[in-house]
């Protein structure tokens, strides 16, 4: 059994599509789902350990996939991947901007060592793999890229790094979508709410216990699934996207459209899960809960 996408087969024949972030959570599903639709995905992460994995998997599968080892906050290791690639595949049609991460802090204690790493990580590694794509590659011949985002509307408390970086990475994409148009390139962005992945499992004990308050606070009252945030990405990949430049779709289960001030979230169950990721297993956070302190 593969993966089963909503989308048709053959999608992305002979496409090379570029995963960050590519040997886990997200970005893992991504690479999968691109790959079963036909492209040949490259992915993208500092863990050679991870990527082979996620190769082997895809393979597996029956799909096309290489890796490349890269540090996205360093320009050299960037420029030199992306001429790999080039060399490799002779093409990029596409780049999915999915590496990234946070650590919980009140502003007040946030370092400017701390604050300048989050945004390094979240903003300037992804504006350097944007620049070098579209510099080496689509300026001459189109394509598109997927940045992700978080859910930073109204502010987000305890991530304000993460956040400030994922606003910059927004307005980043608003300003490259008009800039590169005429080059036949479109930018768009995917906001991401709570989405359960091993993401879930690499924050600190006190973190990981309000990630387990986070359906109560959402008119969907559950978590997302890495699946419903690759399929956004593949629509804005798509053909069926042509016309859609400098926008965001918002994969957050509605949490910005409940405001505290005037409703409550109301307890259900009717917000029924999309999971098309047949090796996706839940977060050891949501199974085994916190890690003890």
């Amino acid at each position: 059994m593969g993966y089963k996408s909503v989308f048709s087969q053959g999608l992305f024949d002979g496409q090379v599509i570029i995963v960050t972030g590519g040997g886990s959570g997200i970005g893992r599903c991504t690479a999968h789902e691109l790959a079963s639709l036909g492209a040949t995905v490259v992915i993208v992460g500092r863990d050679p350990t991870k990527l082979a994995t996620v190769k082997g998997e895809i393979e597996v599968d029956g799909g096309h996939i290489s890796t490349y080892a890269c540090d996205i906050r360093e320009e050299s290791q960037v420029i030199a991947t992306i001429d790999a690639v080039l060399a490799e595949h002779g093409r990029i049609d596409g780049l999915v901007n999915n590496a990234g991460g946070q650590y919980r802090s009140p502003l007040k204690d946030i370092s400017t060592r701390g604050f300048e790493s989050v945004m390094r990580n979240n903003l300037t590694g992804g504006f350097i793999f944007m620049r070098e794509v579209y510099n080496r590659r689509m300026q001459a011949h189109g394509g598109n890229i997927v940045n992700i985002v978080a859910d930073i509307w109204n502010g987000w408390a305890q991530y304000g790094h993460s956040g400030a970086a994922r606003a910059g990475m927004w307005n980043l994409t608003e300003t490259a979508a008009s800039e590169w148009a005429p080059s036949g390139v479109r930018i768009n962005a995917v906001a991401i709410g709570g989405v359960a992945s091993s993401g879930f499992d690499t924050y600190t004990p006190e973190a990981q216990r309000e990630i387990l308050k986070f359906p109560t606070k959402i008119p969907m009252q559950r978590y997302g699934t890495v699946s419903e945030v690759s399929s956004a990405i593949v629509y804005l990949l798509s053909p069926g996207a042509s016309f859609i430049t400098g926008t965001c779709i918002r994969v957050d289960g509605g949490a910005p459209n409940l405001r505290g001030c005037w409703i409550d979230a109301t307890p259900h169950e009717n917000a029924v899960p999309y999971n098309g990721f047949h090796l996706d297993k839940p977060p050891r956070l949501l199974t085994e809960g916190p890690k003890p302190e």
